[in-house]
């Protein structure tokens, strides 16, 4: 890697963090790790056809984010390490797998076949980062379970 490489790098990742900590961002990004656990299309298509909402925007926002970090690596403006390896670069896999087991129909029946397709393939570009989708869909299992738990006991 060049020194003009490692410094385009650097630049992108502090912008990338910098638009991470935007209070709008964090909010967004709040509700898709806390609140955010659709388990079909239909969950994620009504969110997405409620124009206006926080919830819309939010998940636009998240999508939106993630989507063109891993843009960047596909049309190799950032280095896969230099994202991947950032500290925050764990929610776009969090992301991706809440969607993924259910991603095709998603695509089918959202008339996009190309969505997610960028974070797609940098989730499951290499075996190290297959694993890491395995690592993040047990977590994303248990903790589904622990918050339907939580909002059954509320109930």
């Amino acid at each position: 890697m060049t020194k003009n490489a490692r410094d385009q790098d650097v630049r992108l990742i502090l912008q990338l963090a910098e638009m991470y900590r935007d209070p709008d961002m964090q909010s967004a990004r709040a509700w898709w790790h806390n609140t955010f656990w659709p388990e079909s299309a239909r969950d994620y298509l009504k969110v997405e056809a409620a124009l206006g909402t926080p919830e819309n925007l939010w998940l636009g926002q998240v999508i939106s984010y993630w989507g063109m970090a891993a843009a960047l690596v596909a049309q190799g403006t950032l280095g896969e390490q230099a994202l991947l390896g950032a500290d925050f670069s764990n929610e776009l896999f969090e992301v991706f797998c809440k969607v993924q087991p259910f991603l095709e129909e998603l695509r089918r029946r959202a008339h996009k076949p190309g969505l997610l397709r960028n974070i797609e393939a940098l989730a499951m570009g290499s075996t190290k980062n297959c694993r890491r989708v395995a690592a993040v869909l047990k977590r994303s299992a248990s903790s589904r379970k622990e918050m339907s738990r939580r909002l059954a006991k509320a109930s």
